[in-house]
C-alpha cells in the first residue's frame, strides 16, 4: 500500500492521495488527467457590468479552455455517465485575466481540507488494488455530506457528450461592480442549443468516445455556452461547498456572456499555461471557503510538479 501522509492535511497532501488513489503516476494530473485543450471567444452580455467590473468578463476576449472527464481514459465510452467531467477556461487579456473551474456537479465531496484527506485514504487500493468497502462506509456512515456529490451524479447523469453538459462553479465568489457593491454569485455554464442535438447525436457519442465527440462537434461550430451567474440571497451559505443554495435551480440568474469554442489546441499549451482558480481579475473576489483556498495552493504546486 502506498504510504499516506501523517498529520493534518496540507494541499500537496492532497495532490498526491489523490494521484495514488487514481494510480497516477508523480508527473500527472491529480485528477482530470485526460483531456482536450481548445481555443475560442467570449462576447458579454449588456448585463455583465451590473454583476461585476471585471474586464474578463465585460470585455470581449480570446478563451484558452480544457474539457475533460475523471475516471475515464482519452478515448473512453462514458456508458453509464457517472464521470465527473470538468470545464476550465481563462477569460480577458493582458494583466485582466480570470481562471474559472467547473465540474458537473454543483457540490464539492468535501468541506474542509482534513475532510477530504480522509475521505481520500479511506479510498487508498489495498494489496489486491481494490479500496476496502467497509473502511469506504464507515467513513461514509460518520461523513454523510460527503456522499451529495456522488448522490447528485447518480440522480442526474450528464448528457454523452462534454459539449451538452451543465458546468458548476462550486465556490461563492464575491463579485463586486463598477458602483462598489458587492454580493456573492456562483458560476454556471450551461450549454447554448443542446436540444438540437437528437437522440442519435447522444448514441454517436456513446459509440465514439468523449473527446472525439467533442472534436466533431467543434469541427461543426456548434459548441456554446451561456456564463451565468446565480445570484446570492440573504443567508446563501457561501463556507460550505458540500451544499446548495436554496432553490438554486429556480432563483435569479444573470448570463454575463456567451464562449464560442472555435478550435481545438495541443494538449501541452493547456499544460503549460495551467488554470489556476487563484487568478481572477479585479471585480471577482477569491471565495472564502476552505477548499477554495486549498484548491489555490494545489493548482499550484501540482502544476510545479508537472514541469
Amino acid at each position: 500500500m502506498t504510504q499516506l501522509p501523517n498529520g493534518a492535511a496540507t494541499p500537496m497532501s492532497v495532490v498526491d492521495v489523490l494521484r495514488a488513489v487514481a494510480g497516477r503516476p508523480p508527473k500527472a494530473r491529480a485528477s482530470f488527467c485526460w483531456g482536450r485543450c481548445v481555443r475560442g471567444t467570449y462576447a458579454p452580455s449588456d448585463q455583465a457590468k451590473e454583476i461585476t467590473k471585471s474586464r474578463s468578463f465585460t470585455m470581449p476576449s480570446r478563451v484558452l479552455a480544457r474539457f475533460s472527464a475523471d475516471g475515464v481514459s482519452a478515448n473512453a465510452v462514458d456508458i453509464d455517465g457517472c464521470s465527473l467531467r470538468g470545464l476550465s477556461f481563462r477569460l480577458g487579456s493582458g494583466n485582466q485575466l480570470s481562471d474559472i473551474v467547473t465540474q458537473s456537479v454543483p457540490v464539492h465531496f468535501a468541506g474542509t481540507l482534513d475532510q477530504m484527506l480522509a475521505f481520500l485514504q479511506a479510498r487508498m487500493p489495498g494489496p489486491d488494488g481494490t479500496p476496502d468497502m467497509a473502511r469506504v462506509e464507515a467513513f461514509s456512515a460518520a461523513n454523510p455530506e460527503t456522499l451529495r456529490q456522488a448522490s447528485y451524479l447518480a440522480a442526474n447523469p450528464p448528457p454523452a457528450s462534454l459539449a451538452c453538459t451543465t458546468y458548476w462553479g462550486v465556490h461563492a465568489f464575491p463579485a463586486t461592480n463598477a458602483r462598489g457593491e458587492t454580493r456573492f454569485i456562483k458560476f454556471k455554464v450551461a450549454p447554448v442549443g443542446d436540444e438540437r442535438w437528437p437522440s442519435e447525436h447522444a448514441t454517436t457519442a456513446k459509440s465514439t468516445g468523449l473527446l472525439r465527440d467533442l472534436d466533431s462537434r467543434i469541427a461543426a461550430r456548434d459548441v456554446r455556452f451561456s456564463v451565468m451567474a446565480l445570484l446570492d440571497r440573504p443567508g446563501d451559505p457561501v463556507m460550505d461547498v458540500t451544499i446548495r443554495w436554496p432553490d438554486e435551480d429556480g432563483r435569479e440568474a444573470v448570463r454575463l456572456g456567451t464562449i464560442v469554442i472555435t478550435r481545438t489546441e495541443s494538449n501541452e499549451t493547456c499544460d503549460a499555461s495551467g488554470f489556476n482558480p487563484a487568478n481572477l481579475a479585479e471585480g471577482i473576489g477569491h471565495p472564502p471557503d476552505e477548499i477554495f483556498a486549498a484548491r489555490r495552493d494545489a493548482y499550484a504546486l501540482s502544476q510545479t510538479e508537472r514541469r
